[in-house]
């Protein structure tokens, strides 16, 4: 399957000729300023939690694709209220069937609240199942024994990580939730777009090759595929 990364923990995957856009922060990442949201297709937007580094441009995005926005149910009310057209709410544990693919919400350890402050929910991660097959989104989020459970249930193709430390898990970590779930081909997200997750490359790739995997570290606009 086709995989678009656009910054930070923002990436589209595409199934069967429909795109689902995770965690949509484009226009205000400096790094990802030749990117043109106005370009980029949405059937669904997937968004982990409330902090406005994971969903400025979800409204927007929502808009003019008329995208269905997947969050939990504080983000979903939340998004729908500042006009996001389409929503669903789902909580960790449970799943929802897109058509092309069922997502289902699983725990991610963080923190959320929205841009004006309110609460923000239960930050989530997503594993995805299809027939072109399957993947795991950590959101932001600690390494967690929990992450054991998804190698045990789902066969996955390739798993999208947080690596960048600080907020979340570093690569050490990564390296470790990758052996959790089972995964070989690591997309590495939330990494520095902000000094305090700057990573440092050659040394993540070392650690995944060291452990018999594959770290992906995409440029800004471009696809792969996973």
């Amino acid at each position: 399957m086709n995989v678009t990364y656009y910054g930070h923990a923002c990436f589209a995957v595409e199934i069967a000729g429909k795109h689902l856009l995770f965690d949509p922060f484009i226009t205000p990442n400096p790094l990802a300023k030749a990117i043109d949201i106005n370009k980029i297709h949405a059937d669904f937007i997937l968004v982990s939690h409330g902090h406005d580094d994971h969903m400025m441009d979800a409204i927007a995005i929502a808009k003019r694709t008329n995208g269905l926005v997947v969050a939990n149910f504080e983000v979903a009310e939340w998004l729908e209220k500042q006009g996001a057209p389409r929503v669903h709410s789902i909580n960790p544990g449970g799943s929802y069937d897109l058509g092309v693919a069922t997502v289902k919400s699983v725990l991610a350890i963080h923190s959320s609240s929205l841009p004006d402050g309110s609460y923000g929910g239960c930050p989530s991660g997503f594993v995805v199942e299809s027939g072109e097959g399957n993947f795991y989104y950590s959101g932001d989020t600690a390494l967690t024994y929990d992450m054991k459970l998804i190698g045990e249930a789902t066969k996955l193709k390739f798993a999208a990580l947080c690596i960048g430390n600080n907020f979340t898990m570093g690569f050490d970590d990564a390296v470790r939730a990758a052996k959790f779930i089972q995964c070989n081909e690591i997309l590495g997200v939330h990494y520095d777009t902000f000094p305090p997750i700057k990573t440092d490359h050659a040394k993540a790739h070392e650690k995944f090759k060291a452990s018999g995997r594959t770290l992906h570290l995409m440029q800004i606009g471009e696809t792969r595929s996973l």
